[in-house]
């Protein structure tokens, strides 16, 4: 018999269950949106962690090479000029595992998307 390991069902669980690679990075990221959405929910999200707060602000996850960061594609399009060293999507980047991560930039996406929130629903409250 195959033992299957359980889903996670907390950010800690999932960050706690990624490789020792992604674990710090996961904290990093972790760390850095929060000091800028210090009131937005954290919560699993499509099995990813996220914060949200009303809407999802940013998911992010563990992959095999890269940290996948999902702040919309709004927030992509705002910092295009500065995320063209980064593989990008619609509304995706992806940060190299074997690389420091961009905490600046990654904080400069954060804040964005929460005065975007703010914005949209005027109720953000920090």
């Amino acid at each position: 018999m195959i033992t299957i390991p359980a889903r996670p069902k907390t950010v800690n669980e999932y960050i706690k269950a990624a490789t020792p690679e992604a674990r710090k990075k996961l904290r990093e990221m972790r760390a850095c949106i929060r000091a800028v959405a210090p009131g937005a929910k954290e919560e699993l999200k499509w099995s990813m962690p996220s914060f949200s707060y009303r809407r999802i602000l940013v998911v992010y996850a563990a992959f095999k090479k890269h940290l996948g960061f999902f702040p919309t594609s709004s927030a992509v399009r705002a910092f295009a000029s500065q995320l063209s060293g980064y593989k990008t999507a619609k509304g995706s980047i992806q940060f190299p595992l074997d690389k420091p991560l961009p905490l600046p930039l990654i904080r400069k996406i954060a804040a964005f998307r929460v005065r975007e929130s703010n914005e949209k629903d005027g109720k953000w409250k920090s």
